[in-house]
């Protein structure tokens, strides 16, 4: 299932709006911020579909039922741009356990690439609600290898993939690789390009270096 926010105008447009304009990119601290509400968005529509359960509260006057989510949820993202769109995810499901993986690609003289993981951090995974977030879904190559690294701490009973932006290809490969009933997939838009260094197009660049400076 392919839940796609952006597709009806909300606040969450002013935030992309933000993101992409090549103006704007220029305030890491506001780029970083509206990942972060972005974040938050992406937390609450996600929280509609978890499991809940039916519980009762004491109030002064008295007490009331209250469908709240009742599941175990694992946040991971991987660094370093997919920080900010975790924190705005962590400030709502704030009693969730944390995953963190160092992923990045390796070029080779020909633009082909592989992708590198060089640590993770995680809990176990059995059973739990599953939430990936990366601010840019582009092959699906990426998310399918940390998905992978990740399951050998425990199978999660649902995943759900949380991308800013993806393209087309990526949704394609992520679709091939996943089980429909076990992954949902979270996008504010699909754009259609990929370039042969697959870079979104038109995208919004490279999110780690417009939030946390250029790397050399």
């Amino acid at each position: 299932m392919i839940q796609i926010i952006g597709s009806k105008s909300s606040i969450f447009n002013q935030f992309m709006f933000e993101l992409r304009d090549v103006k704007l990119q220029k305030d890491r601290m506001k780029f970083r911020e509206n990942l972060e509400r972005m974040g938050e968005i992406f937390a609450y529509e996600i929280s509609k579909i978890l499991p809940a359960k039916r519980r009762n509260v004491e109030t002064p006057l008295g007490t009331v039922e209250i469908d709240v989510p009742n599941t175990d949820i694992v946040l991971a993202t991987i660094l370093r741009a997919g920080l900010p769109l975790h924190q705005g995810m962590l400030n709502l499901f704030d009693k969730a356990e944390n995953a963190f993986v160092s992923a990045y690609r390796k070029y080779d003289s020909d633009n082909n690439f592989e992708v590198k993981i060089e640590y993770i951090s995680s809990p176990n995974l059995d059973n739990k609600t599953l939430i990936i977030s990366d601010p840019m879904l582009a092959t699906g190559a990426s998310m399918h290898l940390v998905y992978r690294s990740l399951i050998e701490n425990g199978i999660p009973e649902h995943t759900h993939i949380v991308s800013i932006i993806a393209s087309k290809e990526g949704i394609d490969y992520i679709r091939r690789y996943f089980s429909k009933k076990d992954v949902t997939i979270w996008v504010g838009a699909i754009d259609d390009e990929l370039t042969v260094k697959s870079y979104i197009v038109p995208g919004l660049g490279d999110a780690g270096d417009l939030a946390y400076g250029c790397k050399v």
